[in-house]
């Protein structure tokens, strides 16, 4: 049996701010470095193998303080754009409240919860999933196989399309899937990469 957590980022100087915020590499703020290290004191006892990050700030800073609060720094540690944030185009750094003045409620939740419709010059969460899962496929899930304890520090959406294959969700189910800032998500996996169980710590 292998596991693998998966946490999103604490919260950053842009989500404090509720921007849109895509691939603009923005901080975490005070709160979000605190989440990170709160998460760190949550995964206390667990022995990861391996780490991987996208390469935006938010994330690799809360990979780095968790492993800090564990002792774990010298485990090795892939970063790759394949794990980064959906890219919402024209919608990143604006202000949500205001673009759901500006374009209705329901069409800023369709862009931002929808599968596959793209905010304006940006990403579905299925243009996302196609570079994530692939990246999962061939760069992760072979240490998953080999039993390893894996770590992944990524994005709301990356990690939603991630989620939406390891827990086999409909588009429907994915629309209502949230994953909160800095709350590591445990999985436990066979040897064959299926899920056996799943809880936030």
């Amino acid at each position: 049996m292998s596991k693998l957590v998966l946490i999103r980022h604490g919260e950053s100087q842009w989500n404090l701010e509720n921007r849109f915020t895509g691939w603009v590499d923005v901080p975490l703020s005070p709160k979000g470095i605190e989440e990170a290290k709160a998460a760190g004191k949550k995964l206390a006892g667990f022995t990861f193998d391996r780490a991987f990050s996208s390469v935006l700030a938010r994330a690799n800073e809360t990979l780095r303080l968790v492993l800090e609060g564990i002792g774990q720094t010298g485990i090795p540690i892939e970063k790759d754009k394949a794990l980064n944030e959906r890219m919402y185009g024209e919608l990143q750094g604006l202000n949500k409240a205001e673009t759901a003045k500006q374009f209705g409620d329901e069409q800023v939740k369709i862009w931002r919860r929808s599968y596959d419709v793209r905010p304006p010059g940006g990403e579905s969460l299925k243009d996302t999933a196609e570079r994530v899962l692939p990246y999962y496929d061939s760069r992760i899930k072979p240490y998953v196989l080999k039993g390893e304890t894996i770590l992944i520090a990524a994005h709301g959406n990356s990690l939603r399309a991630l989620v939406m294959q390891l827990e086999q969700l409909t588009r429907e189910q994915v629309l209502e899937l949230n994953i909160p800032t800095g709350a590591p998500l445990l999985y436990e996996l066979d040897n064959n990469g299926k899920v056996l169980s799943h809880r936030y710590l």
